[in-house]
């Protein structure tokens, strides 16, 4: 099973990732948990110029590095995994592109699937969970983890609108897909949400008996 996690920044979705992981595997189960960009030694490679504040590129080169990255992820490490019959969890996928690229970037979004699906050979997730926050109390979250802003992170709050109304448009397009989880709360009541919606889904496949908690 392929599970992502989607957002604005500041919705905490690798601490969620790191907790879901452990509780997963305490339920003996094979998770791989990743993210994007990044994943693998030449994905962090192009993560370190992505992400770089003074790495001033072109709307259409961010994307193709998005893509590279998420291409050599794929297929060689998500797509392996899942053959084995485990379970990834990604921070960040394709929905990431088409929102932050298509609808922040206002580049044509047919185009992107396109290039995506060539990208990932037509990797779909089978659940997708959005951490949604308001992009200002999420920008302000950043500011003060401690981590420092990267590229995407400083970018103008209309930006990061933008990328929050996007993800909702991809959201009401697939609803099987993406379940909405406030992330406005406190961590433990997120995971708590988090862990509710997985169990469900993986006991619906025969993956985690009924019993499971």
């Amino acid at each position: 099973m392929f599970i992502t996690f989607e957002g604005p920044e500041g919705g905490g979705k690798t601490t969620q990732i790191t907790e879901l992981a452990h509780w997963l595997t305490a339920q003996g189960l094979s998770v791989r948990a990743t993210r994007e960009p990044g994943g693998t030694p030449v994905g962090d490679q192009i993560r370190g110029v992505l992400l770089r504040p003074e790495n001033q590129m072109h709307a259409a080169t961010e994307f193709l590095l998005y893509s590279a990255s998420r291409a050599q992820l794929v297929n060689t490490l998500i797509r392996p995994h899942l053959e084995r019959g485990g379970i990834v969890l990604c921070d960040r996928y394709a929905d990431s592109t088409l929102a932050y690229q298509g609808y922040g970037r206002g580049l044509d979004v047919s185009t992107l699937h396109m290039i995506t699906q060539f990208a990932t050979g037509g990797l779909i997730p089978d659940l997708t969970l959005f951490l949604d926050i308001d992009p200002e109390i999420g920008l302000k979250r950043r500011e003060h983890s401690g981590e420092g802003l990267n590229r995407l992170d400083a970018e103008a709050l209309d930006f990061h609108r933008r990328v929050r109304s996007g993800y909702l448009t991809l959201m009401n397009a697939d609803p099987e897909r993406w379940i909405r989880i406030d992330a406005d709360q406190p961590l433990a009541a997120v995971q708590g949400t988090i862990r509710t919606v997985v169990q469900e889904r993986l006991q619906q496949r025969g993956i985690l008996p009924d019993s499971a908690g």
